[in-house]
């Protein structure tokens, strides 16, 4: 009646043993390349005065700290990539994971660059917004996409075939935009973005390797290993810099970067059992609550949706007198506890249920968040940031 199904965590096929030992090494090689590249950015940012100046409204930091962040975790990640597709050598899908791995990185590479545009010239949102869409087509191109004839079925609905694959795309569409976007805005407080990247992708590990141990798909399974580690390696090396007092920040180019290989990470599970892309969507649920409380925020206190301001959750925990690294702990914790919960309805929930569960693990956070005065705007970290041209006023000033 509960809608559970107990079977072991650990499934009959490959064992988990057997996966960790063949591609821990893209784990350790991208984290060793993150801690020897973040320095080599870090030096070109000053020396290219590729820097994040502080202006006591959105920017709080006390000194100018560099940015190409992005740049050092995106080779990192590259890097791990490689190694992990030497490791695929005897694979017999090596063609097909090629391909997938391939899609992944040059949508990445191309995030990046988008990314670093805009931390150079601070470019328009919608022109961000078409370059991330950009990034989605290395999707479409690597056949990196959800499969909802499952879907539909489940929901007893008929739907045309071609329909269903238009549909299929505008998801890929919507996640990499989505991802992208919510990454970049939680990348507020030093340390903050790169741990709580760190930890969905290990949340997104977890599960790829429950998959592997059940060999629900040959062909992917060791692909999202490999997307996992490198990306896992990436952040936990480049945290290192990253955590507080920063000395160097991830930048638009490395949380557009994270936005996208997550957001990639979010389709491949989406390719056979709708279960596993719903538990993917909770374990990615930090960043989600974080820009829809932004978002409904901003629509209450009828204020510019794509306006920068200081009133995220992170924000206002600071405003209600955490310390910062105790509000990045949080954070951290709470990035947890979404992962373990996505982890359970991935490997307990029925498929039937997954989708209901989701929607009431968000009700209820919404819920605690407006009793909790999360949707008001007060105060100079509630303050709409006012670019030179902008005449509006605001009364929060």
């Amino acid at each position: 009646m509960l809608g559970f199904s107990l079977y072991p965590i650990v499934g009959p096929g490959t064992p988990l043993g057997e996966w960790l030992a063949r591609y821990w090494l893209v784990l350790l090689v991208s984290f060793i390349a993150a801690l020897a590249l973040t320095p080599l950015a870090r030096a070109l940012a000053f020396k290219f005065k590729i820097l994040d100046i502080p202006d006591k409204t959105v920017k709080t930091h006390s000194v100018p700290t560099a940015y190409l962040g992005g740049l050092a975790v995106t080779a990192a990640f590259l890097i791990g990539c490689a190694v992990g597709v030497i490791l695929l050598y005897d694979s017999e899908c090596l063609s097909q994971q090629i391909k997938v791995i391939s899609a992944i990185c040059g949508g990445a590479i191309l995030a990046c660059i988008i990314g670093l545009i805009d931390d150079i010239k601070d470019i328009k949102p919608w022109q961000k917004l078409i370059g991330q869409a950009l990034c989605s087509v290395f999707l479409f191109i690597g056949n990196i996409k959800p499969d909802l004839t499952l879907f539909f079925k489940i929901l007893g609905i008929s739907i045309n075939p071609l329909l269903c694959e238009i549909v299929e795309y505008i998801i890929v569409l919507f996640f990499v935009l989505g991802a992208s976007n919510s990454l970049n805005l939680i990348d507020g407080l030093d340390g903050l973005c790169t741990g709580v990247s760190a930890i969905i992708t290990f949340g997104f590990l977890c599960l790829a390797l429950h998959l592997a141990t059940w060999s629900t798909e040959p062909s992917l399974d060791p692909v999202r290993i490999i997307i996992g580690m490198s990306l896992a390696g990436a952040c936990l090396g480049f945290l290192f810099f990253n955590k507080h007092p920063a000395r160097i920040f991830l930048g638009d180019a490395g949380s557009v970067f994270l936005g996208f290989v997550i957001a990639s990470m979010m389709i491949l599970f989406s390719t056979k059992n709708p279960r596993w892309w719903f538990a993917s969507i909770v374990i990615f649920g930090l960043p989600i609550l974080d820009t829809a409380t932004a978002l409904i925020r901003r629509a209450l206190n009828h204020r510019p949706l794509l306006k920068s301001d200081r009133g995220h959750i992170y924000d206002q925990m600071i405003d209600r007198g955490i310390p910062l690294k105790k509000t990045v702990i949080i954070n951290y914790i709470l990035a947890g506890v979404f992962a373990v919960i996505g982890l359970i309805i991935a490997i307990f929930v029925r498929t039937r249920y997954a989708i209901f569960v989701d929607i009431v693990i968000f009700l209820i956070c919404f819920i605690y968040l407006g009793v909790n005065g999360y949707y008001r705007m007060e105060g100079l970290r509630g303050a709409v940031h006012k670019s030179e041209n902008d005449n509006r006023h605001d009364d929060n000033q």
